[in-house]
């Protein structure tokens, strides 16, 4: 498929005309070995939701797979162009970015994968399935990068030797979660020393997800989110835990097909307990 802005604009006004003249919407059933995933695409993100669409009843999500896996991280597959006969996509096949608030990388959000670049464009098929972790409250509130810059000012000035002797300890045992947590909770100690507001605001709903459900808090804001794993979040887990080779590629390939199921708006709302905006 090439995805450029003008076959994208047209994708979309087509999409669009059609989703504002039909009562039902898709729901997505990933199927692996593992068990199966349904995705429900939002509204709010309606390029990607378009190219999504697009692909899965071209079937050419099918025989793709999860090629990289990280624990308590993400699941991310679908790159089409790893089969036999797709010509490589180019940059001007990335889709432009649709970041919305509200949308956010709790677990089971589907989100679309990038490589690095300044307009945060989208890859044209890859996608990603968020694992992640429970944060405390604590961690959610405290502004990471400022506390890294904090300590490590503090460390090299010779102020916080007892705080970093606990934390070599704890490197050598490998518990990088508990240095990481044990960092969050000197946030007291670090402001008093350093006389910084350490604090970042966020709200509350998001607070409440993240330290219940669990996620990726860093990625928010940098990538796109565009749907969400409405059954069988417990295919995420079996997935994330399994062995991988460097790369993050799982040692046996994970690979899936998709199955597009067209359901009534209403019934999506009903059972998925999804709103969809008012045009």
């Amino acid at each position: 498929m090439k995805s450029t802005v003008s076959t994208l604009a047209l994708l979309l006004f087509t999409f669009s005309i059609q989703a504002q003249n039909s009562k039902k919407d898709y729901l997505f059933k990933l199927k692996t070995s593992f068990g199966d995933m349904t995705v429900l695409l939002y509204e709010e993100t309606p390029l990607h939701k378009a190219n999504f669409i697009e692909l899965a009843k071209a079937g050419r999500y099918d025989s793709t797979y999860f090629h990289r896996v990280i624990e308590e991280f993400m699941i991310q597959g679908g790159d089409i162009f790893r089969k036999p006969n797709e010509q490589r996509a180019n940059d001007d096949d990335r889709i432009p970015a649709e970041i919305v608030e509200g949308l956010f990388h709790k677990k089971g959000e589907l989100a679309a994968a990038r490589t690095n670049n300044p307009e945060k464009k989208s890859s044209s098929c890859q996608f990603y399935i968020i694992q992640g972790k429970v944060y405390s409250e604590e961690e959610l509130k405290t502004d990471q990068n400022k506390l890294n810059r904090v300590f490590e000012e503090l460390m090299m000035a010779g102020k916080i030797d007892s705080l970093r002797q606990q934390l070599i300890v704890l490197q050598k045992e490998k518990k990088i979660d508990k240095m990481n947590k044990l960092i969050a909770r000197s946030k007291p100690l670090l402001e008093e020393l350093s006389g910084e507001d350490l604090s970042k605001g966020m709200d509350p709903k998001i607070i409440e997800a993240y330290s219940t459900v669990g996620g990726v808090p860093h990625l928010d804001g940098e990538y796109t989110v565009f749907g969400r794993v409405v059954d069988g979040l417990e295919v995420i887990d079996k997935i994330g835990a399994v062995k991988t080779k460097p790369g993050d590629e799982p040692e046996e390939r994970i690979y899936m097909t998709v199955e597009v199921i067209e359901m009534k708006k209403k019934k999506i709302t009903k059972f998925y307990s999804y709103t969809y905006p008012e045009n």
